[in-house]
Parts: C-alpha cells; structure tokens; sequence
C-alpha cells in the first residue's frame, strides 16, 4: 500500500516539475529464460531495474537494483542500449544492461511481489511493451549497443 501511494505521488511530482531522470534496468537471462520482477504498486512484468543515486555509477545502480530486486549478485554486464521516453509528464532515459552471469543469492525487497524467470519464447502477457521490444531485439540478434526510444 505505502509503495503505491509513493508512485501516485510521484506522478502528481512529475505533473508539475517535469523531471529529467536517468534509470537502468537489466537484462538478466540464463538457459534461454530472463528474470523479471512484479512490482506491489504497479501491474504488469518488467526487466529489474530503477533509478540511479546521488553519486552512482550507471554500473553500480544496474547492480544495486538487480540485487534490491530480485537477490542476484551480477558478475559481468554489457551495455545493451539507451533509451529515451516522454510518456509521463517526465523525459526518461533508460540505460540497459545485458547479464547472463548472475547469482540469486538473497530475497527480494518489499517493493517487489514476485520474481519468476520466463523462457524467451514465452514472454507473459502483462510484459510492459518497451520490456517485450527490448527482449525481442536481444532475441532477434539485434547487434548493441542501440540508441532510441524506449
């Protein structure tokens, strides 16, 4: 409940401040499957991910958040693109990482209801759209890093 009543308020925050923000999220696949997260607060399957702190490396909140989130430990990640949305009242830029050499090894936080690893030939419905794209291109063989819209 509180996790939802933050994101509303952040809404509200982004009507009237228009923010510039800079989040990750990371692609982590093992056996042909990626791990995604279902938030508390929101519907739907996403790839791990979310804003970067005050003096963070883009590497160091990809790692953060992947271990916030689902409990993995990432060994070597590469960059798989950047990404730009004005959808929200807000511009985001999203920088993806690719991981296939991770570790679950804790719980996920409190934001997060549950983590499940999909086969990448059958992605869940409720996947938001810019997840489903960015999974397809790394399925397709898309070479990276790629620059866009998110």
């Amino acid at each position: 409940m509180l996790f939802r009543l933050l994101y509303h308020g952040f809404q509200i925050y982004c009507f009237f401040f228009r923010p510039i923000l800079i989040g990750v999220r990371t692609m982590m696949i093992q056996d042909n499957k990626v791990w995604l997260v279902r938030h508390t607060y929101i519907p739907g399957w996403f790839m791990p991910g979310g804003g970067l702190k005050r003096g963070e490396t883009l590497e160091q909140a990809a790692r953060r958040e992947a271990f916030e989130e689902t409990g993995a430990q990432l060994g070597e990640v590469a960059l798989m693109g950047v990404y730009t949305s004005f959808l929200g009242w807000k511009t985001d830029h999203g920088i993806v990482f690719i991981c296939k050499d991770f570790k679950i090894t804790g719980q996920p936080d409190g934001e997060i209801a549950e983590v499940h690893a999909f086969s990448l030939n059958e992605l869940p419905r409720d996947l938001w759209p810019s997840h489903r794209r960015r999974l397809q291109e790394y399925a397709a063989g898309i070479p990276q890093p790629q620059f866009g819209e998110w």
